[in-house]
């Protein structure tokens, strides 16, 4: 835990709309598109009626540059014009973490 360094977590949860079509595609692409930016840690999604998906970043300025990439904010208007009846968005700072794993 000493060289715990603190992260950020977006977290994005929404409702889809009847029209998903190219949804899954796209889901894909942003996934491997945010993989290759710089301070981009990881991801973690989860999908029923509501989906979650928590993204982690090195930093603040890290999320900025992401939000702004410019194939992410056509994802974002796709989502918002198809695919979205409702999001919500969250950027949180880890300050700790921990897990349990059954071998």
């Amino acid at each position: 835990m000493e060289n715990f360094k603190p992260y950020f977590a977006v977290i994005f949860t929404s409702t889809q709309t009847a029209n998903t079509n190219g949804y899954a595609e796209m889901a894909i692409k942003m996934e491997t598109l945010a993989k290759t930016q710089k301070g981009y840690l990881g991801i973690d999604s989860a999908k029923n009626d509501v989906g979650i998906t928590v993204s982690y970043w090195e930093s603040l300025e890290a999320i900025k540059n992401w939000k702004a990439n410019t194939e992410h904010l056509f994802a974002q208007k796709q989502g918002r014009e198809q695919w979205y009846n409702w999001y919500n968005v969250r950027i949180c700072k880890v300050e700790r973490e921990y897990e349990f794993k059954l071998d």
